[in-house]
Formats: structure tokens, sequence, C-alpha cells
């Protein structure tokens, strides 16, 4: 069986995709237009052609879980944000959850829970966030939410740390979520879990239990 990696055409998607199918994990990257494949298609790595603004329902058939990784970007409007974020995240747990997916690895945001704490800018984005988190809660499908920091280029060095209270620093490396996603995806025995997620000192295998 496979992972549905929603977003797989994202920097952390792309990213993750490319660490599971070295490490022989099944993935298939749900992309939006053939423009996107080339790249997947060069590693190897299967692809299905889906929109999360359309029917999307096909995309799921063979695959037993599913990575939402998907966002709508930095340069898009909060019209994008409810389209992508909240929408496209809404439907895809309804889809898991009436396909009888196995379970649901939502890639969220660190305090989506603090909406009126964020900057002005991205409440409309971590609202989405939250009401996607809330969704996926009470659906009956299994989950775990990873909630990361501020994202960075940085180098992966495979070490983070789930204690934000005490963290020094609010900042994660994409190349470090993408590690967190492929021990998750590999770790079937996760469920019911939440993590927030910060560049830190302890091997992500060990933060993750």
């Amino acid at each position: 069986m496979k992972t549905l990696v929603i977003g797989a055409n994202g920097q952390i998607g792309r990213q993750f995709c490319e660490l599971a199918h070295e490490a022989g994990v099944p993935v298939r990257a749900m992309i939006r237009d053939t423009s996107q494949q080339a790249w997947f298609q060069a590693r190897g790595i299967e692809t299905v052609l889906a929109d999360l603004e359309s029917n999307f329902r096909h995309a799921f058939y063979g695959c037993d879980q599913v990575v939402f990784a998907a966002g709508s970007g930095p340069h898009t409007g909060p019209d994008k944000t409810l389209m992508i974020d909240l929408n496209g995240a809404l439907s895809a747990v309804d889809l898991a959850a009436s396909l009888g997916i196995g379970r649901f690895i939502m890639l969220s945001a660190m305090r989506a829970d603090k909406v009126l704490e964020a900057p002005t800018k991205l409440r409309p984005y971590i609202a989405a966030k939250h009401a996607a988190d809330a969704h996926l809660r009470a659906s009956r499908v299994p989950y775990v939410i990873l909630k990361p920091g501020r994202l960075t280029d940085e180098a992966a060095t495979q070490r983070v740390t789930t204690d934000v209270a005490n963290a020094d620093d609010n900042r994660i490396s994409r190349a470090n979520v993408a590690h967190a996603l492929l021990e998750v995806v590999r770790n079937r025995e996760l469920r019911q879990h939440e993590f927030s997620l910060l560049d830190g000192d302890t091997a992500i295998g060990e933060a993750l239990r």
C-alpha cells in the first residue's frame, strides 16, 4: 500500500517524497498539472494528477495513509488560503474518512490553536490550520499532527525538539520537517498524537516516540 502525498510539489513535499522513495517507502505524489511531473518522473516517483479545488477522490485509490503537506504559500491572498489550507484540508479528511484510510498525517503549524496571537498577515493561515486540525481530531480517521515552527532552508540535522516552551528559537528547517514526516510515515503504530517541532538536539526518532 502507498502513502498519498497531498502538496507533493511544495518545498517540504518534494523533499519528503525523495526521502521516502530512497528509503523504499511507496508514495504517490499528488500534483496539480503535467508541468510538475518531470521532477518526480526523473526520480521514479509515482504521480497522480488531481486538484484540491476540484474532485480529487481518485487520488486516494490504492493508498492506505495520507500526508497533507499542501499550502497556498506566502504570496497568495486569503481566498487561496481558504480554498487550499482550509477547504482542501477539510475535503481531504472527509475523503479519507469515507474511504477508510488507515491514517492521516497533517502538516500544521506551531501554535495553530492561538490564532489571535499570530501576526495579522498570518491569521487567515493560522485560522485555517486550526480549523483543519480540529476537523481531523473530530473525524474517525486515525491521525498524527505535526506542528513546525518558522520554516528555514537550512540543511537537515535530523535533530529536533518537541519542547517548544523551553526552546531558544522558533525555527525548523524544511529538511528536518521532511525527515520527521518520513519517521511518522514509517512508524505505523503512531496515532492520535500531536507534536510541535523545532530544530533541536534530539534525534527525530527519539523525539517522536
